[in-house]
């Protein structure tokens, strides 16, 4: 997306995944969006919170769950700086979330376009509409500059 705007959502998770840094944390910010309504918003939280689940995408898909009010967030996109785990995916499945924008690809730890592709598999009961890259470069490097600063 070199040359177009960043849009909102991605800028708003790019800024969590800013604020996760800053703690400790592993750069992800994830945003859930109901037509152009933030719904949920988190920033992985696994060491500060000791809870190896509070991934940036469950955590805002518990807060999107809980604002509207129910399980299902049909008609809802999750926008996070990173390839979602299988974790996550399996969430973003079981939440019926209409379509993930991710940033950067996650070669190592991925589930949607990297390691198992979740939702190309037979089993799979909710495939989301999946977009990638859009700000990748940008996600790219607070994940490179938070990894490389812990290696000195």
């Amino acid at each position: 997306m070199t040359g177009f705007p960043l849009p909102a959502p991605m800028a708003r998770a790019l800024a969590l995944a800013a604020e996760a840094a800053a703690a400790g944390e592993v750069p992800v910010g994830a945003v859930v969006t109901h037509g152009k309504d933030i719904v949920g918003e988190a920033r992985n939280a696994m060491r500060g919170t000791l809870d190896p689940t509070a991934h940036a995408e469950i955590v805002a898909i518990r807060h999107a769950a809980t604002r509207l009010g129910q399980a299902r967030l049909d008609g809802c996109t999750l926008w996070v700086t990173l390839e979602p785990c299988a974790m996550c995916a399996a969430a973003i499945g079981l939440a019926r979330i209409e379509k993930l924008v991710f940033a950067a690809e996650d070669r190592k730890g991925g589930a949607v376009v990297s390691g198992p592709r979740l939702y190309s598999l037979p089993t799979c009961h909710h495939r989301p509409e999946v977009l990638g890259g859009i700000g990748e470069a940008l996600a790219a490097d607070q994940l490179r500059a938070f990894f490389a600063a812990r290696r000195i």
